[in-house]
């Protein structure tokens, strides 16, 4: 694991509560773990890490994110989310393969949905008419998936993307 990971990981089970965890898992009903840290907590130690490893470069990033979702546990994919949201300035079209699989893997709306909203709608909004173009192809690919939170993704983006013409 890297440093930032490591950092991220022990950070967010210190601020954990295990009722706190047992109440999120049974709220959520999902089959990941929880830590039972809070979002605030969450977001407090993705703002830690920003400042305690400064200059993350795009790579480092979208591997911080791959490195905190790989592990089921709901406040790591939160933090990954997190980061994703904090640094969106920094990601390009070909990111949206790496959320594709954050989005199929989630199976959250917590999760889903800031996805969507606020890393995806606001990276396309961004991006120049070829990347646009790109970027347009695969939110196409999403309306007409199987997967039902690949479709959720792409309505709530869309809606976002219409919301800011």
């Amino acid at each position: 694991m890297s440093d930032a990971g490591s950092f991220v990981d022990a950070t967010l089970q210190a601020e954990g509560d295990p009722y706190r965890a047992a109440a999120a898992q049974e709220r959520l009903g999902s089959d990941l773990r929880f830590y039972g840290a809070s979002v605030g907590a969450v977001r407090g130690t993705i703002r830690d890490a920003g400042r305690r490893y400064p200059g993350l470069t795009h790579d480092d990033i979208t591997a911080l994110s791959s490195e905190l979702w790989a592990v089921p546990v709901f406040e790591r994919r939160l933090a990954a989310v997190v980061l994703l949201q904090s640094n969106v300035r920094v990601l390009d079209n070909s990111d949206l393969s790496r959320i594709e699989g954050f989005v199929r893997s989630a199976r959250l709306r917590e999760l889903v949905d800031p996805l969507a909203v606020d890393v995806v709608g606001p990276l396309v909004e961004r991006l120049d008419a070829p990347g646009r173009a790109r970027a347009d192809g695969v939110l196409n690919r999403w309306a007409g998936d199987g997967d039902p939170w690949l479709r959720r993704a792409y309505l709530l983006t869309r809606r976002r993307l219409e919301q800011h013409l």
